[in-house]
């Protein structure tokens, strides 16, 4: 996967308009990774179970890039492809939307459903708001009491976000830029001379 930076989506984004008495219901979330897309999938889809449709679509960074639409009943290419259309447009990853779709007695036409679904996962993506962002990944370092002073120090310094987990010994969960990470690892073996455990990328 490219190291490079790409366009997200900045945090939950949400639209809601009606057309011809059909509600649609736009959510569009940043994800991780393809299962992050689909257990985001999955909670809508529960949560409006007594929608008509739940049109789903996500692009997710991996190797190679893995995307997804489904047209939930709907005719075919009249809405997940759409929807996985303005995600390709705007050039976002790690991005899942879903449609909801309240059906209110009127057909709209396909060409009607394009226009609508298209224009949920925008307005979507507009609330939401779009950003760079860097790839990450995560680390799992584990190292006993004497240790953890200097490699809290470590992290705090390279101003990477960490979490610190104090038991029999201690243990930093930490979200790394990717391309900073393998320095970052040498750096912790060298002030720790080897003392420290560390593994990762983990999920």
């Amino acid at each position: 996967m490219s190291s490079e930076v790409y366009r997200t989506i900045a945090e939950s984004g949400h639209a809601e308009f009606v057309i011809s008495g059909s509600e649609f219901i736009g959510h569009a979330r940043p994800v991780e990774t393809v299962q992050d897309a689909e257990s985001f999938i999955e909670a809508v889809r529960d949560e409006y179970d007594d929608a008509t449709h739940n049109v789903p679509a996500y692009r997710v960074r991996a190797d190679p890039l893995r995307e997804y639409a489904s047209d939930d009943g709907e005719p075919s290419g009249s809405a997940g492809k759409p929807a996985l259309n303005v995600l390709q447009g705007q050039e976002l990853e790690n991005v899942g939307v879903v449609v909801t779709r309240y059906f209110g007695g009127t057909e709209l036409g396909v060409g009607g459903l394009v226009s609508a679904y298209s224009r949920a996962v925008k307005e979507a993506i507009e609330d939401a708001g779009v950003t760079e962002e860097r790839p990450h990944e995560q680390l799992a370092i584990t190292v006993e009491y004497d240790d953890s002073g200097t490699v809290r120090g470590i992290l705090e310094s390279e101003g990477v976000e960490f979490e610190a987990e104090y038991g029999e010994d201690v243990q930093f969960s930490v979200r790394v830029p990717t391309e900073e990470s393998d320095d970052l690892c040498d750096r912790i073996a060298s002030a720790t001379s080897g003392r420290a455990d560390v593994s990762g990328p983990t999920e």
